[in-house]
This record gives C-alpha cells, sequence and structure tokens, in this order.
C-alpha cells in the first residue's frame, strides 16, 4: 500500500528527537477519537476503554476544535475525510493546520483507507505523527498509539523545561538590571561614566557608585563566576553587602574583608567574585583602594607613566578570612582611572587575538585629553569594532576623569 511504502522511506512512523522512558507514560491516558462514522467511532472507543485510556470520541472538525479548546489530550486519533463519499482528506489537512496552531505538541495519528503518498507526505508536514490503514490491526494500533503517547509526553515534559529555563532568564535578567546604576555620582571636579554591556542576556558583570557625605565618592566593579540566576543572585548578595558596608570612613580592604566573609559563608563551590573597590575623597584628590583579584584598573597619568592599582588580595568568596592589602594614589588634574572587566581587554577578533591591556594603554595614550562619556564611547567603540561586533564575554568599564 501507499502508505506503507511511504512509512518505509521515512524509517517508519515520525519520531521526536528524545530519549523516552516508560515513567513518562500514565496508565490512564486521554484520547481523542474523530471519525464521521459512528461504528468506527464506537470500536475505537471500547478497544482503548479496554485499555484504560480516557475516551472523548467526536465526528466533525468543528468538534475536535471544540474538545481541544475545553481539555488537554495525549494523543488525537482521528480520520481525514469527514463528507459522504469525499476521499480527498482536504477537511482532514484543514483541521491539521488548525490543530498545529493550538497545540504543536499534541501527537496526532490519522487513520484513514483512501491514502496516498502526495497525501500522507502532505499530512506529515502539518504534524502528523503516524499512519494506520483502515482496516486497523488492534494490536499494532495500540503499540502506535503507545509509543506516540510516549513521545508526546516527552516533548511536552521538554517545552515545559525550555519555557520555564526562559522565564528563569527572564527574572535574571531583571535582577540584573535593577543592580546596574543607570548613572554614577557626579562630584564638583571630577567627571564619571560607565558603560555595561551584557554578553548574553545575563552576565556576571557588577559595577556600583555610591556617594558619601565629606565629597568621598566609592567606586565598585566585580565579575561573578557564572551565568544566569544563580549569577545574577550572587550579584544581587554582592551588591547589597558592599552597600550595607561602605561608607565615607570605611577603608577599601576592611570592605573587601567585609564583603569575602558574607560571600564565603554562602558561595557554593567553584564560585567566586574578582573584585575591586576604591574610595575617592574629591576634596583631597586622593584615591585608596583594594583588589580582591580583579584585573587591575589603570590611573593614566597626564604627565607620567601609568600605575596599575594591584594592591588587594585574593578573589572574594574563597578564603573566609582573607586578607587585602590598600594601595592610594594622589590625583591629579588631567588623570583618567579606568575600571574595566576582562569582557574589555579579551575581547577576540576573528583570528582570536585578544584586545589586550596594551591596546587599552594605547586608546588612552591617544585619547587621554577626551572627558569620561567620550573616552568611555571610544574604548567601547574600539572594542565592539575589534570583535565584529560579536561580544564573547560581558564588558564593563568605569572611567573617571579629574578636571
Amino acid at each position: 500500500m501507499a502508505l506503507a511504502l511511504l512509512k518505509d522511506r521515512f524509517g517508519g512512523s515520525v519520531q521526536v528527537g528524545l530519549k523516552i522512558t516508560e515513567s513518562q507514560t500514565r496508565p490512564a491516558a486521554r484520547a481523542l477519537i474523530a471519525d464521521d462514522q459512528s461504528d468506527v467511532r464506537e470500536a475505537l472507543r471500547l478497544l482503548l476503554k479496554g485499555e484504560g485510556y480516557l475516551i472523548e470520541a467526536v465526528q466533525s472538525p468543528a468538534e475536535v476544535l471544540a474538545s481541544l479548546g475545553e481539555r488537554d489530550f495525549d494523543l488525537l486519533l482521528m480520520d481525514l475525510n469527514y463528507a459522504r463519499d469525499t476521499t480527498s482528506g482536504q477537511e482532514g489537512l484543514d483541521l491539521l493546520a488548525r490543530i498545529q496552531a493550538l497545540d504543536s505538541t499534541l501527537p496526532v495519528v490519522v487513520m484513514t483507507a483512501w491514502g496516498t503518498v502526495p497525501l500522507a507526505v502532505e499530512a506529515m508536514r502539518r504534524g502528523v505523527r503516524d499512519f494506520v490503514e483502515k482496516p486497523w490491526d488492534n494490536r499494532q494500533l495500540l503499540a502506535t498509539l503507545r509509543a506516540q503517547i510516549r513521545h508526546g509526553r516527552a516533548l511536552r515534559h521538554k517545552q515545559l523545561l525550555e519555557e520555564e529555563k526562559k522565564q528563569e532568564m527572564e527574572e535574571a535578567i531583571e535582577i540584573e538590571q535593577r543592580l546596574v546604576p543607570q548613572d554614577l555620582p557626579q562630584i564638583p571636579g571630577y567627571e564619571m561614566a560607565a558603560a555595561w554591556q551584557p554578553a548574553h542576556g545575563v552576565g556576571g558583570d557588577y559595577f556600583d557608585g555610591l556617594k558619601f557625605a565629606g565629597g568621598k565618592i566609592g567606586l565598585a566593579i566585580g565579575d561573578v563566576m557564572g551565568k544566569g540566576m544563580p549569577a545574577a543572585l550572587l550579584m544581587s548578595n554582592l551588591q547589597a553587602a558592599v552597600r550595607a558596608f561602605a561608607s565615607e570612613g570605611l577603608p577599601p580592604q576592611e570592605l573587601c574583608e567585609k564583603v569575602n566573609r558574607v560571600l564565603s559563608s554562602s558561595m557554593t563551590t567553584g564560585r567566586f567574585v574578582s573584585f575591586h573597590y576604591c574610595l575617592l575623597d574629591a576634596n583631597r584628590k586622593m584615591l585608596s583602594y583594594s583588589n580582591a583579584g580583579h584585573l587591575p584598573p589603570i590611573l593614566w597619568r597626564r604627565n607620567g607613566a601609568p600605575i596599575r592599582l594591584e594592591e588587594g588580595g585574593a578573589v572574594l568568596g574563597v578564603f573566609p578570612d582573607g586578607r587585602y592589602a590598600e594601595g592610594e594614589a594622589a590625583l591629579q588634574t588631567g588623570d583618567r582611572l579606568v575600571l574595566f572587566t576582562d569582557g574589555v581587554t579579551e575581547a577576540c577578533n576573528a583570528e582570536g587575538e585578544e584586545f589586550g591591556p596594551e591596546r587599552l594603554a594605547r586608546l588612552l595614550a591617544e585619547n587621554s585629553r577626551l572627558g569620561a562619556a567620550e573616552l568611555k564611547e571610544k574604548i567601547m567603540a574600539a572594542v565592539t569594532g575589534f570583535s565584529s561586533g560579536a561580544a564573547q564575554d560581558d564588558a564593563t568599564l568605569m572611567i573617571v576623569a579629574v578636571e
């Protein structure tokens, strides 16, 4: 028969490429039977009821759509022809298109006595999983239905997991966006700007700017190990800890130690945070800082060699009793302080070459007279151009221009 040849060509029934387990087959599957012949409906109803199925039988495409709109089914077993003396299957094909729009995961098995290869191909294109020719063999029919129910449930389970993952990602993005400040605090005599560019929805980069009394500003930047919701939650903990402890009177090294103890108490194995915190005393033009395993920020001198702010200690969240050193630097008019994450210097071009700290240093040398906002745009444009717009990692940049 034509349908048998078609099934041989396609290697049997159309299957979803998923691993199926017997635990995914519940004993009371709900099946919808659609056929315009009452004797066929009754024979199928009795057969499936005897196998423990919950059965609903209808006789028209309109009733099929109504039933699918009212409740969920594990399977639809349907005829293609409903009009008397018609064998084209067009009614069934039209119905299949509407079923696909309603529920693309519903397993559909077609029963027909008038199958042709073109009709079967078109039905498969519209979502049919398998065919049974009339008159049918009960054992073969039951085996086909069991297989398709298992595959349908596996597909729906997979879809549910994907939807949960998508929702989790959306929640993580929302959390992360709330953590990122819209603007850095400003203070007379200084211009500050920041850029934050997550690579894939939710990133692990963190930055913050805190304005204190006495003309002091705290600047924090970090990179959380990991992606997705775990990284977003860890960023939330990091921000909460920094904002809870930071003050105009707390030295950066003590802040790092306090935040490290908090993160270490709840950090899972294999996770950590690289972090840098500096406290700017605008009135004294002094910068104190502590670096916790982060890429050292660059203090670009208007007159003199650049300074890398390296003093500090290990990454946060690994050693609960870790100690941190503190560095200090005097600021001068024309200086540029640049804090960044590895998404800036480790951005790669098509040949796999990294942007690197040397290119960043050259950019600073060539554009050191630019203000913070302009310099930020210049650097981010250079990084994007170098990597042809394909960000491999999150990139965060903070600029402080001493006016």
